[in-house]
């Protein structure tokens, strides 16, 4: 198999805005967790198309944690970056913040790990570039991020009884 280039966070992380409407939230003007997760999965699966320049399709998601709710009127803000790569599949952390647009006063509301397998034309998992992390926070992240997948695949050999 060919190898591909390497390639930095930075070329595939976003920052993306979406303002909370009604039909986002319950009739107290909470934003619900799930509305919250579409727009989460729909940036760190851009992120990880990016990343892999081929379809890409989520393999999980590891345990979401909301810190503080979401309204109506709020601006959700949306930070994704990939942080470890493995041969086929990704690592991207999200980051969401809400902001009141009139005190513009942000809120950390929640943040996740998802991770990605790139497909080929057959939709079969393929070879995706490995991350080349250049700041010591890339490199911590991406230290990080193996942890976990390590941490997932090990669950998983506990859950399927190996």
């Amino acid at each position: 198999m060919a190898k591909l280039k390497a390639k930095e966070p930075a070329e595939s992380e976003m920052t993306t805005a979406r303002l909370m409407m009604p039909t986002d939230a319950n009739v107290l003007g909470n934003v619900f967790g799930g509305a919250i997760m579409r727009y989460m999965d729909e940036i760190a699966a851009i992120v990880a198309w990016r990343h892999a320049g081929k379809n890409v399709v989520t393999a999980s998601i590891d345990r979401m944690n909301f810190y503080a709710p979401v309204y109506v009127g709020d601006l959700l803000i949306l930070k994704a970056a990939v942080n470890y790569v493995g041969t086929t599949s990704m690592e991207i952390g999200v980051r969401l913040e809400a902001v009141d647009p009139s005190t513009r006063k942000g809120t950390h509301t929640g943040s996740c790990y998802l991770t990605y397998v790139a497909l080929d034309e057959k939709g079969k998992p393929t070879q995706i570039p490995r991350l080349s992390p250049r700041t010591s926070v890339e490199k911590k992240r991406f230290n990080e991020g193996l942890a976990r997948r390590r941490l997932r695949e090990a669950t998983q050999a506990v859950m399927n009884g190996s």
